[in-house]
């Protein structure tokens, strides 16, 4: 399969870019001038130079599907929302316009289990139709996106899936993110500082999400005109405290956790927990820590 990739130089574009070029699919993969991937790649792609709202002519170059993972401002603090809808809103639209103008047949999308805000909370298990109320910037323009792009897909009959990743972790994350933080501290024999820990959350190694990725690409293409929504997470439920004290000891961390030294974030979601079916769940290998 030839394949147009957005965020390729990303953490969870880096990932799909191995493991895709792993099972023999053609990549080009966009990129900003100067970039580079998060992780080392064991193939190199076909990666394109171009900024995102200004795209060359033909630059699908005869892809048969769009994968559209860059997204503006994902980690906190996130940008004003005026940006965060230029990019995440107008930008990706204008993307799927153009690729499907220039022949591309299927659109595989990249979201956030944040668009379901203060929603998620009245789940156990969230499913896929659950109302979007997001609370901070970067999920309202991604909610915003979501029904954009599946309003599109089904008005002008194309084959598009939304997957909404939910907490992925692992090698390439930004540095500020809790994973990289408990590891740089663990392994400098430093404390550390967290909130009291009760966020409930789906950590989901990164590979798992890449997998899935891969997986879907491979599976059968949603009908034309209806649009399908899938979550990309394993199901399992930890606190965060929890995960912290899991990888703490892994590292065989010498410092100390120190929970409740720091407050939660203003209007904090203290539950994200999917409901999952479908792509990836197979999937999962022992190597993979979702203990």
């Amino acid at each position: 399969m030839k394949i147009f990739l957005t965020g390729g130089t990303g953490f969870i574009g880096s990932h799909l870019l191995n493991e895709l070029l792993a099972r023999g699919h053609e990549v080009l993969a966009l990129r900003r001038a100067g970039s580079g991937p998060r992780i080392a790649l064991e193939q190199e792609p076909k990666w394109i130079d171009a900024p995102m709202d200004s795209l060359p002519d033909g630059i699908f170059d005869d892809c048969e599907t769009l994968v559209h993972l860059a997204a503006h401002s994902a980690n906190v603090p996130y940008d004003g929302l005026e940006n965060c809808l230029y990019w995440n809103l107008k930008i990706s639209l204008d993307l799927v316009e153009r690729a499907a103008a220039e022949g591309v047949g299927r659109f595989l999308v990249a979201g956030s289990c944040f668009e379901y805000g203060k929603s998620a909370e009245r789940y156990e298990f969230i499913p896929v139709d659950a109302p979007l109320e997001p609370t901070q910037t970067y999920p309202v323009s991604k909610a915003a996106a979501a029904v954009a792009l599946t309003g599109w897909a089904r008005c002008e009959r194309r084959s598009l899936s939304y997957h909404r990743i939910f907490q992925a972790y692992g090698e390439g994350e930004s540095e500020g993110r809790l994973w990289p933080s408990l590891r740089r501290a663990a392994l400098a024999g430093e404390d550390f500082p967290m909130s009291a820990g009760g966020q409930v959350r789906d950590f989901t190694p990164v590979e798992f999400v890449a997998r899935h990725f891969a997986d879907a690409l491979e599976g059968p293409a949603p009908l034309a005109g209806e649009p399908s929504i899938h979550h990309v997470g394993t199901g399992k439920p930890r606190t965060t405290l929890e995960f912290a004290r899991h990888w703490w000891n892994r590292w065989n961390a010498v410092g100390k956790l120190l929970p409740g030294m720091l407050p939660y974030r203003d209007g904090e979601v203290m539950r994200y927990v999917p409901e999952v079916t479908g792509y990836g769940l197979s999937t999962v290998s022992k190597s993979d820590d979702t203990a």
